[in-house]
């Protein structure tokens, strides 16, 4: 079982930056891909960028550029800085883990609870 805890979340204002972090416990850190999705109000859940043990990276078109997914091994930690933030990234953010290196498609086992992002124009 993993266990994953986001902070960071909070109100900015359009072009501001957050970084936001999850933190894992419970298995061995180095096995599992980590992304990110969000969920903005009244849509579904979309995918944003993961992340694998070897720092191979993919982030969706729709935030590349601005957004940039990162991983610190030693703290079992997943971070995504985001800047230039717009109105259109307000959502729940979610952490999620699966075992394995791979960072496209598929399906995730593990889910944090969510942190709010809401920006305002």
């Amino acid at each position: 079982q993993v266990q994953l805890v986001e902070s960071g979340g909070g109100l900015v204002q359009a072009g501001a930056s957050l970084r936001l972090s999850c933190a894992a416990s419970g298995r061995t850190f180095s096995n599992y891909a980590m992304a990110w999705f969000r969920q903005a109000p009244g849509k579904e859940r979309e995918f944003v960028a993961a992340i694998n043990w070897y720092h191979t990276a993919y982030v969706v078109d729709s935030v590349k550029g601005r957004f940039t997914i990162s991983r610190d091994n030693a703290k079992n930690t997943v971070y995504l800085q985001m800047n230039s933030l717009k109105s259109e990234d307000t959502a729940v953010y979610y952490c999620a883990a699966r075992l394995g290196p791979r960072v496209v498609g598929g399906e995730y086992d593990y889910w944090g609870q969510g942190t709010q992002v809401t920006v305002s124009s």
